[in-house]
């Protein structure tokens, strides 16, 4: 009796240490799971990307993260997605807990254009490669991303102000001018700022009587408009950063009872559904597009960059310009 009770004793150990294995084993698989340990690879051998957007700040914004997504799932590659809403300190701090992660590949579109050195050289120490998304950095060590995808911001400025430039050639007198720029310091609201003014500088009548950050948000668009009109009383033209500054900005020139697209001409950037049906129905004038659809390029250039193979240091996107005629063709179609 007493033998058998103590075989039994250890069956009963063994079996014990075997489901307290078996639970540590569980518990490892949950871990992974949840991203502590995504990035190594070694269970799947599947990239794991992670991916800090600046926000949800606009229609265009939401389309650039739903293609980044899709994109992802589509291309196999498992998304740490997170969301800075627009703070800066937010991203760095999520770009930190990629690298403690230990994902394949980091990328995001940054906030604002400086500030970044430090946490790039983070991710360059832990040999994580990193891809700049929409927006660029101002560093001057350009080792520490291995390329940038996105649009060429100081075209689309110049093609506004080109455009404004041909329509206004016979214009006598002066053509006072309102700017609603982007979130200040961001690479978009720089550029597109600096592409315009190179532009309108060919017709000395063309004259910027106010530009204000309206942080590419409706909101923002539609109080600083409201500001501009109280204090300048002629406005002839509104230069919009982005289609939801103008769709905002709708409102506050309809307010004052003038006539959008009329009374005062407007020009907008991106091109998202709402601002084409906007210039389609003749509220705004023309529209510089900046596509969004960044996902299917992106996750082609994070599986060549955590292979090791060379890319292109800019890869810049197709776009194009559109007119009141060339919207009402597109929007049937329009993905955005």
């Amino acid at each position: 009796m007493r033998k058998t009770g103590t075989t039994i004793t250890r069956r009963g150990f063994g079996a014990i240490l075997a489901a307290g294995l078996m639970a540590t084993s569980l518990a490892a698989c949950g871990n992974s799971d949840t991203g502590s340990d995504a990035g190594d690879g070694k269970d799947d051998g599947q990239i794991v990307l992670g991916f800090s957007q600046v926000g949800a700040e606009s229609g265009w914004r939401t389309a650039n993260t739903n293609s980044i997504k899709e994109s992802a799932e589509k291309a196999g590659i498992k998304l740490q997605f997170d969301d800075a809403q627009q703070k800066q300190e937010n991203q760095i701090k999520a770009i930190r807990n990629f690298i403690q992660q230990k994902v394949d590949v980091i990328a995001f579109s940054p906030v604002v254009e400086s500030g970044w050195d430090t946490v790039l050289k983070e991710a360059k120490d832990a040999k994580i490669p990193v891809i700049l998304t929409d927006r660029a950095v101002d560093s001057a060590d350009k080792s520490l991303y291995k390329t940038f995808i996105g649009s060429d911001f100081v075209k689309e400025g110049r093609l506004a102000g080109e455009w404004l430039v041909e329509q206004k050639k016979s214009a006598s007198g002066p053509v006072n001018i309102v700017e609603l720029q982007g979130t200040t310091g961001s690479a978009p609201a720089n550029d597109r700022k600096k592409g315009f003014a190179e532009a309108i500088a060919a017709n000395p009548n063309l004259k910027v009587v106010a530009s204000q950050s309206g942080d590419f948000t409706r909101a923002g668009g539609k109080q600083v408009m409201e500001q501009f009109l109280k204090a300048n009383p002629k406005i002839d033209v509104l230069f919009a950063h982005n289609d939801d500054m103008g769709l905002g900005a709708l409102e506050a020139i309809t307010a004052a009872g003038k006539v959008p697209g009329k009374d005062i001409t407007i020009i907008t950037i991106d091109a998202v559904k709402d601002g084409m049906q906007a210039l389609a129905d003749g509220k705004f004038n023309f529209i510089a597009e900046c596509s969004p659809l960044l996902g299917d390029q992106l996750m082609d250039l994070v599986k060549k960059v955590k292979a090791g193979e060379e890319v292109p240091a800019r890869v810049e996107t197709q776009e194009t310009t559109f007119t009141q005629e060339q919207a009402k063709a597109a929007l049937p179609t329009r993905k955005y």
